[in-house]
């Protein structure tokens, strides 16, 4: 069991393994959050811990196309209101753009490490999912309420959030987009699968 007493004393910015059955208490959630300490299963092979999504979201990379600029306007503000930098890639147009390039600007900046999640919008969602899938290390997924966010975050280790401008509320939006950033994916199980997709990424390129 990590207590928070635990939790206390690790190094910022570390990496600690939970053993199988391991349990932490929420208020050792909340202080490994604080200073940004990655947990990892037991049973994760070397290197492969490294596919699980940032658990200590700093950084947002959001983009959208046209249809989505009151989304994304009000999204940048929750974000930054809660102290995270967060990170407008959509054109500084106001012409119609295509969805294809706006979710490429943002799936591209996690995929280099340049954000620790991202947003991707337009009017469904569905094809900016399509695209920000597209770029290698990118897991995408388009998500119409909180629950589905954790289950992509936590079992699918998604780190791109795609929203349909046109389906959600802004305050639906806000929540989406904070359970999506709230969940971190732990579980060894959940881990191994990220490795299988990984070798399909690989695959597809040979």
């Amino acid at each position: 069991m990590i207590t928070e007493a635990d939790a206390r004393v690790l190094e910022y910015d570390s990496t600690i393994v939970l053993m199988a059955g391991g349990h932490i208490t929420p208020l050792a959630h909340d202080t490994l959050r604080a200073r940004r300490v990655s947990v990892v299963a037991e049973g994760v092979a070397a290197g492969d811990e490294s596919l699980a999504p940032v658990a200590a979201i700093r950084t947002v990379a959001v983009a959208g196309d046209h249809t989505a600029r009151a989304l994304i306007g009000d999204l940048l503000r929750h974000l930054r209101g809660r102290g995270l930098a967060a990170h407008d890639l959509s054109p500084a147009t106001t012409d119609p753009v295509d969805y294809p390039d706006t979710a490429a600007a943002a799936a591209r900046a996690v995929a280099q490490g340049e954000a620790d999640a991202g947003v991707v919008i337009d009017g469904a969602g569905l094809g900016s999912a399509i695209a920000a899938n597209k770029i290698a290390g990118v897991r995408a997924a388009m998500c119409l309420d909180a629950t589905l966010a954790r289950y992509a975050r936590e079992h699918c280790g998604a780190n791109v959030l795609a929203l349909g401008a046109r389906l959600v509320t802004l305050e639906q939006a806000r929540t989406i987009v904070d359970a999506f950033l709230a969940t971190p994916m732990r579980e060894a199980r959940y881990i191994r699968r990220l490795a299988k997709i990984r070798q399909l990424e690989r695959r597809s390129t040979e």
